[in-house]
C-alpha cells in the first residue's frame, strides 16, 4: 500500500574490465546497488569467455583503427565585443583552448575574486596564471597592461606566471612574474631585431616553462637543455632549434 512518501530511486553502476586467468581472457560486470544512504552491495559475475579467435579478430580490428587516419583536432576561437571586460574574457576562453591543446590541466577559480584568471598544472605542481591580451600595433610595438583594474601590479605572492597574448600576431608569451617586477606595462616588438628591446622574446611561446621544474628554466631562463621535449611547440630560446 503507498504510504504517500516517494520511494528513493535504486542507484545503479556499472564498469566493464577486460582480465586474463590462465591464459583465457574474461570481461567481467561490477553491478552496485543500492537506495540513497543505505549500504551497497556488488555482484560479481563472468559474462562471457573470449576465445584465441576472438581475441585475434579483435587484434586485427585494433590494428586497422591504429592505421586509420585520425580526427582533427578540434579547436576553439574567442571572439569578444570591443569592451574591456569582453576581450579579457576572450583572451582567457583562448588560453584555455591553447593550453589543453598542449595537454596542459586548467582548472577556473568560482568567481573573479582571485588575482589569477586560472590555474594550470602538468606534473610539476599548480601554478597560478593572469591572463591578458594586446590587440593594437602603435610605434612598432604591443603594449599589454601589467597591472590589475585598480592599478595594483601583480606581485609572485598572487601569480605566479603572466601570460600575454598579441591577438593579431597570434603568439603567446609566458613570463615569470618576477621578471615583470614593478612594471605597470610591458611592451613586445615581435618584429624587431634589436636586442635592447628583445627583453621578453625569449618568453615567446616558451609554454614549457609551465611544464617544467624551476631548477631546469635555465640562467636568466634561457636554457641550456630543451625543458619539455613533450611539448608540441618550442619557446623562442630553445636549443634544440639551434
Amino acid at each position: 500500500m503507498w504510504s504517500g512518501r516517494p520511494r528513493p530511486l535504486p542507484l545503479t553502476f556499472i564498469s566493464y574490465f577486460p582480465t586474463t586467468i590462465s591464459n583465457r581472457t574474461f570481461k567481467y560486470i561490477f553491478k552496485a546497488k543500492g537506495a540513497p544512504g543505505a549500504a551497497i552491495s556488488c555482484a560479481l559475475s563472468v559474462m562471457r569467455n573470449i576465445t584465441d579467435n576472438q581475441t585475434n579478430s579483435a587484434t586485427e580490428k585494433s590494428n586497422r583503427e591504429d592505421s586509420a587516419p585520425k580526427p582533427p583536432v578540434i579547436e576553439i576561437h574567442a571572439v569578444a565585443e570591443p569592451t574591456r571586460k569582453r576581450r579579457g574574457e576572450a583572451a582567457e576562453a583562448a588560453f584555455l583552448a591553447r593550453a589543453t591543446r598542449l595537454n596542459f590541466c586548467v582548472c577556473l577559480p568560482w568567481g573573479d575574486s582571485e588575482r589569477f584568471d586560472s590555474v594550470v598544472t602538468r606534473d610539476h605542481g599548480f601554478l597560478r596564471v593572469q591572463v591578458k591580451s594586446a590587440t593594437m600595433y602603435a610605434g612598432n610595438r604591443y603594449r599589454v597592461k601589467t597591472a590589475g583594474a585598480s592599478g595594483a601590479v601583480y606581485t609572485s605572492a598572487e601569480i605566479d606566471f603572466f601570460v600575454a597574448y598579441i591577438v593579431p600576431e597570434d603568439i603567446w608569451y609566458v613570463i615569470p612574474i618576477e621578471s615583470i617586477g614593478r612594471r605597470k606595462g610591458i611592451h613586445f616588438y615581435p618584429h624587431t631585431r634589436r636586442k635592447s628591446r628583445a627583453q621578453f622574446e625569449k618568453y615567446r611561446e616558451a609554454w614549457c616553462l609551465l611544464a617544467c621544474d624551476r631548477k631546469v628554466r635555465g640562467w636568466k631562463d634561457i636554457p641550456a637543455l630543451c625543458r619539455c621535449k613533450q611539448l608540441e611547440v618550442r619557446c623562442a630560446v630553445c636549443p634544440r632549434d639551434k
